[in-house]
C-alpha cells in the first residue's frame, strides 16, 4: 500500500489516554505461544480493560503454555495448528472454548477479532493475513514473511478491503511513527537500522566455523531461532526492505539500511527538505505491539522508555555486503518481484533449519539462497495457489542444493 493511505495525526483527545473509551477493543493472538505472542499477552495484561483476547492460536509446540493463556485469557476460540496436539489441548480447555484446528481454524480467528495480531512463524502466517485483510480487520502484522513472500496476492486483497495494516516489526513500527510526521509527498527517504546481529564487524574467513550457539547469541534482541538467525546473517534486514517497500510503497531506491549496534534508533524518514526523524527506545518488543494494537491511540503503559543518564553515544555504519550476502539477494529477489521473493523466504527457512540442525555451515545459507534465486522465473503470481507452488518449488530446490553440499561435503 501507499503511504497516502497512512492515517495521520495524534492520538485521539476526545478521551483521557489512561482510561479506555468504550467497550474493550476484540484482539485474536496468532502466535500466542511464541516470543512475540508472549509479549502481546503481557501487554495486555498492563493496560486491564483496554483489550478482550477473543482468539488464541498457536502451532501446538508448548500445549501447556497455551492452554495456561487460554484459562487465564478466557477467549471463545483456541486454534491449534497441529493436528497431533489438538485432543491434549482440547482436553484442557476452559468451559465455552471453542476448538478449531489448522489453517481453517486461523481464518475462523482473524474474522473474530477488531485486531488481528499475527505472530505466526515464517510462510505459515499467509492464510492468517489474508484472512484479517478480506474480513476488513486491523491486522497487526509480526510475519513478515507473509507480505514479503505473497506480496502480489496480498496486496490485491488488501486493496479495497478496508482493512488497515500497523506493522509490528521494531523497523517499521518506527517508520510508520516516523511517517506521521509529514505528507506522502514529502517523503525522500526511508532509512532501516540494524543492530549488525552477533557477527558485526567480523570477516568472512571469521565466520566459517561458527554454530547455532554463536548466531543464536544476539546481542539486543530476544527473538525465536528462525529470526535470530536472520538477524544474524542480515536476511531480516533484506526481509524488512522489501516489506517496506510492500507496506509504505516508498521505490527501492530511496530505501537504506544503517547498522547501529545500539538498537536505540529503530528507523529514520528523512523528508524532502533535509530534515529526518528517528523513533527511539530501548530495545522492547512490547513498545512496537502495543502501539499496533491500540492505534491510533498510544498506551497509557510505557515499554522502553530511554534512560538519557545512561544513553551516551549513536554509532552509525554501513553494512558489510561482501560478508553479509544475504542483504543483497533479499534486495535483489525485491526488485524482480513477482515469485523471488517467495523463492527467497522459502529457500532461506530450509537453509537456516539445515543450519540450526547442524546440516549446513553459516555462509552455506546465503549459497543455498543464492543458487535457488538462480533457478527462479519471477512470472506474475494471480493467486494464492501460486503463491504456495512457489513456495513448493523453492523448498524442494533448496533441499536438494542442500543435500547435495552434504553428499559433497
Amino acid at each position: 500500500m501507499s503511504v497516502d493511505g497512512l492515517p495521520r495525526g495524534a492520538c485521539p483527545d476526545d478521551a483521557p489516554a489512561d482510561e479506555p473509551s468504550g467497550p474493550a477493543v476484540t484482539v485474536a493472538l496468532l502466535g500466542s505461544t511464541g516470543s512475540i505472542g508472549t509479549q502481546a499477552v503481557e501487554v495486555v495484561g498492563a493496560v486491564p480493560g483496554r483489550f478482550e483476547v477473543v482468539a488464541l492460536a498457536a502451532g501446538g509446540r508448548d500445549p501447556a503454555l497455551l492452554l495456561e493463556q487460554a484459562r487465564t485469557l478466557r477467549p471463545s476460540l483456541v486454534v491449534v495448528g497441529d493436528p497431533a496436539a489438538a485432543s491434549a489441548v482440547g482436553a484442557g480447555l476452559p468451559k465455552g472454548c471453542e476448538l478449531a484446528v489448522g489453517p481453517e481454524g486461523l481464518a475462523v480467528a482473524a474474522e473474530r477479532a477488531d485486531v488481528v495480531l499475527n505472530a505466526v512463524v515464517g510462510f505459515a502466517g499467509l492464510p492468517a493475513t489474508l484472512a484479517a485483510l478480506r474480513a476488513g480487520r486491523r491486522l497487526a502484522l509480526a510475519n513478515k514473511q507473509s507480505l514479503v513472500a505473497g506480496g502480489p496476492v496480498v496486496q490485491q486483497v488488501w486493496d479495497g478491503s478496508g482493512a488497515e495494516v500497523v506493522p509490528v516489526d521494531s523497523e517499521h513500527c518506527a517508520l510508520h511513527q516516523c511517517l506521521r510526521a509529514g505528507r506522502p509527498a514529502e517523503v525522500a527517504k526511508l532509512v532501516l537500522t540494524a543492530s549488525g546481529g552477533p557477527f558485526r564487524g567480523r570477516s568472512a574467513a571469521e565466520l566459517a566455523d561458527v554454530g547455532p550457539a554463536d548466531a543464536l547469541a544476539h546481542p539486543t534482541w530476544q527473538m525465536g531461532p528462525q529470526n535470530t538467525v536472520d538477524s544474524s546473517t542480515l536476511m531480516n534486514k533484506g526481509l524488512e526492505v522489501i516489506e517496506a517497500h510492500q507496506l509504505f510503497g516508498v521505490p527501492y531506491d530511496h530505501i537504506e539500511v544503517v547498522v547501529h549496534p545500539q538498537s536505540v534508533i529503530h528507523s529514520m524518514v528523512e523528508f524532502c527538505d533535509g530534515s529526518t526523524m528517528a523513533q527511539l527506545s530501548r530495545p522492547d518488543m512490547r513498545l512496537p505491539i502495543g502501539y499496533a494494537l491500540g492505534y491510533p491511540a498510544r498506551l497509557p503503559r510505557p515499554f522502553g522508555p530511554i534512560d538519557w543518564r545512561d544513553l551516551r553515544r549513536l554509532d552509525f555504519e554501513l553494512p558489510d555486503r561482501q560478508v553479509f550476502r544475504c542483504l543483497a539477494l533479499a534486495e535483489q529477489a525485491g526488485r524482480a518481484g513477482g515469485v523471488a521473493p517467495a523463492w527467497l523466504v522459502a529457500a532461506n527457512e530450509v537453509a537456516v533449519a539445515a543450519f540450526l540442525a547442524g546440516r549446513l555451515p553459516w555462509l552455506g545459507i546465503a549459497e543455498v539462497v543464492e543458487s535457488c534465486l538462480e533457478r527462479c522465473e519471477p512470472g506474475n503470481p494471480q493467486s494464492v495457489e501460486e503463491i504456495v507452488e512457489a513456495d513448493r518449488q523453492a523448498r524442494g530446490e533448496a533441499e536438494r542444493v542442500v543435500a547435495a553440499r552434504e553428499r559433497a561435503a
